[in-house]
């Protein structure tokens, strides 16, 4: 059995790690950034939108967007009131506009389920249109305080490297991630809440993805990687999104076209976003099929009304 083998057998998710517990969480409390959605003021709302943004999305990008869409829809009822047009065309260039619609859809059934509130039980969260187990346990952890598992690609990275010994966790969520990172949850529910926001700012700022800077990382005498002697990746090869000259890129030209215009847009002014047809139409009809673009009589596109 090989050094990294065996690191990886005893790393089980039945293996005890309390010892992880409180460097990493003194660490976060002395580095943690100061963001908008961890101040007590962002209350669960501005926690959940926060979330629904931050998903493949950088934090830089999404804080000018983040300020002006809680001074605008400080409440999900707010945001409910408005048609779901809105709301993609505020979603701007973040990208992946349709987080703003289930944004949306969850807004409405917060005012119409919850009284405008958004609700603390996980249950209740995750039955929201949009809300799936990630952000669930992430707005119960870090809204209200709850003891769950709150497993992102940061966090996932976190483990795999300090408990797995792997460099990098597996393209797609596993069973066995998911048990381990149960496991790995502090007993104490304030500790468990601020465990989850801990090893998320540990893998965005210090355990990243292209250059660990393990010299500054709290647990670097524990991580199971670093005393394997840091082994290169043996899995598949780890997946890059490309952009330039893909259906993603043409979507996101027809979207902007239609969030600069107040009025229905006609396919003519459409078709100059982008010289091929045939892709030009595929995107276009699957941003409709989407429910991000309404086609009207008279070859008018315009943002969704309903």
């Amino acid at each position: 059995m090989t050094a990294t083998t065996e690191t990886a057998a005893n790393a089980s998710p039945d293996h005890d790690r309390t010892d992880l517990h409180a460097p990493v969480v003194d660490w976060f409390d002395a580095h943690a950034r100061d963001l908008p959605w961890r101040r007590p003021e962002a209350g669960a709302w501005g926690v959940m939108v926060s979330e629904f943004m931050l998903q493949q999305t950088p934090v830089n990008r999404v804080l000018p967007v983040y300020e002006q869409w809680l001074e605008r829809w400080p409440r999900p009822a707010d945001l409910a009131a408005e048609a779901p047009g809105e709301a993609v065309r505020a979603w701007g260039r973040l990208g992946y506009p349709r987080r703003a619609l289930r944004l949306h859809g969850a807004a409405a059934a917060i005012a119409e389920r919850h009284g405008g509130d958004v609700p603390k039980k996980h249950a209740q969260l995750l039955a929201l249109p949009g809300v799936g187990e990630y952000t669930a346990a992430a707005v119960a952890s870090f809204a209200y305080g709850q003891r769950h598992a709150v497993l992102d690609t940061n966090v996932r990275r976190v483990f795999a490297r300090a408990v797995a010994g792997r460099q990098y966790p597996p393209n797609a969520t596993t069973a066995a991630e998911r048990k381990l990172a149960r496991a790995l949850v502090p007993q104490d529910e304030a500790t468990a809440a601020r465990w989850a926001a801990a090893t998320m700012e540990l893998g965005a700022l210090v355990c990243t993805a292209r250059s660990p800077e393990c010299g500054r990382c709290p647990i670097a005498a524990q991580c199971a990687w670093q005393l394997a002697g840091a082994p290169p990746h043996e899995g598949p090869p780890r997946r890059t999104q490309a952009y330039a000259g893909t259906d993603r890129q043409v979507r996101g030209r027809l979207l902007a076209v239609l969030r600069e215009s107040t009025a229905p847009v006609p396919q003519s002014v459409l078709d100059r976003v982008w010289h091929e047809p045939v892709q030009r139409a595929r995107a276009l009809d699957g941003l409709v099929s989407d429910g991000l673009v309404e086609p009207l009589a008279g070859g008018l596109y315009r943002l969704p009304h309903a």
